[in-house]
């Protein structure tokens, strides 16, 4: 399964990600988002996407854990978390822009569900995507 995860590069940027060499994807709020995290299987690869600032795919995370109890919810609530290792940049950033321009990404949960921080991509449009940035999938 691949998978989008966003984050706004003034808070976590793509490139801090990499200094870390991991980093556990807490702070969800939003139940679908959740129920992504939920899903994730050790190995799935995610895009790595710079929200607010830029609005583009610049890399691509490598899921590291299974969902466990986010450390940062409120006592009694039922939040998960995960862990992500950076995988390989993009070549080229690919702009929401032009994911938007592409028809045959009209579906795609991050142009339909834009608001939703953690959303499943679909094989055509995570190849789509790496083709348009220029990277070989690893």
């Amino acid at each position: 399964m691949k998978w989008l995860i966003k984050s706004e590069p003034f808070k976590y940027s793509w490139t801090q990600f990499n200094t870390d060499k991991r980093t556990r994807w807490d702070g969800v709020r939003n139940f679908e988002a959740r129920n992504n995290l939920r899903a994730m299987k050790v190995g799935d690869l995610a895009f790595f996407y710079h929200s607010s600032e830029g609005k583009e795919i610049v890399g691509v995370a490598r899921v590291a854990t299974e969902a466990y109890p986010d450390p940062t919810a409120p006592a009694g609530e039922d939040w998960s978390a995960v862990d992500f290792v950076p995988a390989y940049p993009l070549v080229q950033p690919v702009g929401l822009a032009d994911i938007k321009a592409e028809p045959s990404l009209a579906e795609m949960a991050l142009v339909r569900k834009s608001r939703i921080s953690v959303v499943p991509v679909r094989e055509a449009e995570f190849a789509w995507v790496l083709k348009r940035g220029k990277t070989k999938a690893r």
